[in-house]
């Protein structure tokens, strides 16, 4: 007996509407991918081997990816700012605070996005 035919159709993905549909997302995704590339390349000039594999794969997440992908890097980006363990313990305030500006505002668009929606 043969195995089962695997074709068919692809797994779910999301469907939204493309970024650029949404130039307000798209923008502050971008200023998020900015943002978070001067962070990495600081914590990698610095030695902050920890903080670097953290930020190494957002810029590209903020530049290119669905909102899914975007709300997730964005969540991702804040949690490096927590209350224990923080990105600012290791960056000067230079680098991190336009991170963190940078990822509430997308945090705030996408959510603002998600309400209207509904």
């Amino acid at each position: 007996m043969s195995p089962p035919d695997r074709a068919g159709p692809p797994p779910a993905r999301w469907f939204g509407p493309a970024r650029h549909e949404l130039p307000l997302i798209d923008e502050r995704g971008l200023v998020a991918a900015r943002t978070t590339e001067a962070a990495l390349s600081l914590a990698e000039q610095r030695g902050q081997e920890r903080w670097a594999v953290f930020l190494r794969p957002l810029p590209d997440r903020f530049r290119d990816g669905d909102l899914r992908d975007l709300r997730a890097a964005a969540m991702r980006g804040r949690a490096a700012f927590g209350p224990k363990d923080s990105l600012r313990d290791v960056l000067p305030a230079e680098v991190t605070e336009p991170l963190l500006d940078a990822v509430d505002g997308l945090l705030r668009e996408l959510n603002r996005y998600d309400r209207a929606q509904r």
